[in-house]
This record gives structure tokens, sequence and C-alpha cells, in this order.
């Protein structure tokens, strides 16, 4: 992820060195937007190489978390299915849509829950470490995938802004989008070091 850093300000450094080079006064500069239009096409690339050399690298701790994950999601569902159960007499959904799945509804406590850290460490890591004691004490989840989910929802926010930065109308606004991408990378790989045992 901190190589996903340095491609997101050195893109923007070669679209702005142009203008710092550029003589006072003079009102057009021409930019190339294309450095930030190659780290939104490598970001999502460069993130899977990372967690792969992690994998490599400490291969019995992913497993022992994947194990977790799995313990972790077999309560999730079970209580799931339990509110499933009680709600049986309601109507199967608003408008026609339907109620998620067991599964489904396993996997979105997940995404809530790393979504919630993410959220709180951005204003108080300490909180946000609280917080991840307080949901892993159920124990329908588990430190370590908390964690992970947090760091994801937070790459993703990074992935979006670099993807519309592709698709941005003008230089100054690629270079924004780009850079803005950085404080949620930067979060990410926080999340991801943090050691909470």
């Amino acid at each position: 992820m901190n190589t996903l850093i340095g491609a997101c300000s050195e893109a923007a450094g070669a679209v702005y060195q142009p203008i710092a080079a550029a003589p006072p006064g003079q009102e057009a500069v021409e930019v190339n937007v294309l450095p930030c239009i190659q780290v939104s096409l490598t970001a999502a690339t460069l993130l899977d190489r990372a967690r792969a050399e992690d994998d490599a690298r400490w291969p019995a701790v992913v497993e022992w978390e994947r194990a977790q994950a799995q313990r972790t999601y077999a309560g999730r569902c079970a209580v799931a299915q339990a509110q499933e159960f009680v709600e049986k007499g309601d109507p199967p959904g608003q408008n026609g849509v339907p109620l998620p799945t067991v599964e489904q509804a396993a996997a979105m406590d997940l995404v809530s829950a790393g979504a919630e850290v993410t959220a709180r460490w951005r204003r108080d890591p300490e909180e946000a470490v609280a917080l991840v004691h307080e949901l892993a004490a159920g124990g329908e989840f588990a430190l370590d995938e908390i964690l992970d989910e947090a760091v994801d929802a937070a790459v993703v926010v990074g992935l979006l802004a670099l993807q519309e930065a592709r698709t941005a109308s003008d230089p100054s606004t690629a270079v924004e989008l780009c850079l803005g991408a950085v404080p949620h990378i930067t979060l990410a790989v926080a999340l991801a070091s943090a050691d909470l045992d």
C-alpha cells in the first residue's frame, strides 16, 4: 500500500511540475494527466500484489485468520437465521425488495462493523480500538476480520477517488482526486498495521 501512496504523490507531482516550472505570468500551461490515469488503472493490481505478498510472507497467520473468520461467520449466520425465523410473520420485504439471505445478512454485519471502525479511527483511534474489542467480545467477530474489513472500507474509498480521477474533466481536479486518495490509503495502512492483541 505504501507503493500506491508514493505512486499517487508522484503522479500529482508529474502533473504539477510543468505548472511550477512555467514562467510567472504565463496564462496557459500544458500538462499531462497520464500519470494520474496510470495510477488509477494500476491501483487495484498494486493492492492485490501487496496482499499476495503478505499472504506468502505469513502463511500461518493467514491460515489462522481464515479459520477464525469461518468460525465467526458461522456465528453471524446463526444469529441471522434466528432473526429470520423470528421475523417470518413479517412481510418479505418493502416495495417488492426481498430481504437479504442469511449469508448476505452475516456479510453485511461484518461490512457495517468495518465501516464503523474506519469512521471512528478517523476521529479517534483509541475509540476505534475500543469498538473493535467491544465487537469481538460478543464472539460474532474476530479482531483480525474486523480490522481487515476496516482496511477494505478505507481502500475502497481511496480506489473510488482514483477511479474518479481517471475521468476528471480538468487536470487540477484529477490531481486533487489523486491526492485525495492518499489519506484513505494511509488510513488503510494504519489499520492494517494496528496490533490490538
